[in-house]
C-alpha cells in the first residue's frame, strides 16, 4: 500500500482529501426556527384568500340580484311607455282631433290662403271664413280642468231654443304698446 499521511493505524487517506481533517455532523438540538412559522404563514394566506373569495362571491350575487330587479323594472316601465305612446298616437289621429275639436265647439276652417313671400307676396288660394250658421255652443267638457272662473270677456246669454247655453265673446281692448324710453 501507499504511504499513510498523518494517519494512525488502519486509517487510509481518501483521494482528494490530502490529509486534511474530516468534518462530521453530530446530531444535537434543532434550531428554534423550524417549519412552524412557514406553516402558519401558509395557513393565514389560504384563510385570507378564502375569505376574499367569499366576499367577492357575495358582492357578485348582490349585484346579480340588483341587475335582475332593474331588468324587471325596465320591462315594466317599457311596457308603460309603449302603452302611453299608443294612447298618444290614438289621441293624435286626425279623426280623434276632429272629434275633440267638435266637442269644444270648433268648426272646420273655410277656404285657406297662403302668402308666398319669396315670390313678391303673392296670395295663393282664396280666403274664406269658417262656416257655422249658429252661435258657438258651450261645451259640456271643461277644456282646462281646475279653471272654474270664466274670463271677464265671456258673458252667458239666455238659453237657446235647444236648451244649450251660448256664450258671447267680447274682444278686450289691445294692451298699450311700450314706449321706447320707458325703461330709463
Amino acid at each position: 500500500m501507499g504511504p499513510v499521511a498523518g494517519g494512525g493505524a488502519g486509517s487510509a487517506v481518501l483521494p482528494g482529501q490530502g490529509g486534511r481533517a474530516r468534518i462530521t455532523v453530530r446530531p444535537g438540538r434543532r434550531p428554534v426556527r423550524g417549519r412552524t412559522p412557514f406553516a402558519v404563514l401558509v395557513v393565514v394566506l389560504l384563510a385570507a384568500g378564502l375569505l376574499g373569495l367569499l366576499a367577492l362571491n357575495t358582492a357578485l350575487n348582490e349585484g346579480s340580484f340588483e341587475l335582475s330587479r332593474l331588468q324587471r323594472q325596465t320591462t315594466v316601465l317599457t311596457d308603460e311607455q309603449q302603452g302611453l305612446q299608443h294612447q298618444i298616437d290614438q289621441n293624435s289621429a286626425p279623426d280623434a282631433l276632429a272629434r275633440r275639436a267638435a266637442e269644444l265647439g270648433m268648426v272646420p276652417a273655410g277656404g285657406m290662403a297662403f302668402l308666398d313671400v319669396p315670390n313678391g307676396g303673392k296670395v295663393l288660394g282664396t280666403p274664406a271664413p269658417a262656416q257655422d250658421g249658429q252661435p258657438v255652443k258651450r261645451s259640456t267638457v271643461e277644456p282646462w280642468p281646475g279653471k272654474a272662473q270664466p274670463s271677464p270677456s265671456a258673458q252667458p246669454v239666455a238659453p237657446a231654443p235647444g236648451g244649450d247655453t251660448t256664450v258671447q265673446i267680447n274682444p278686450a281692448a289691445p294692451a298699450p304698446a311700450p314706449t321706447a324710453g320707458a325703461g330709463r
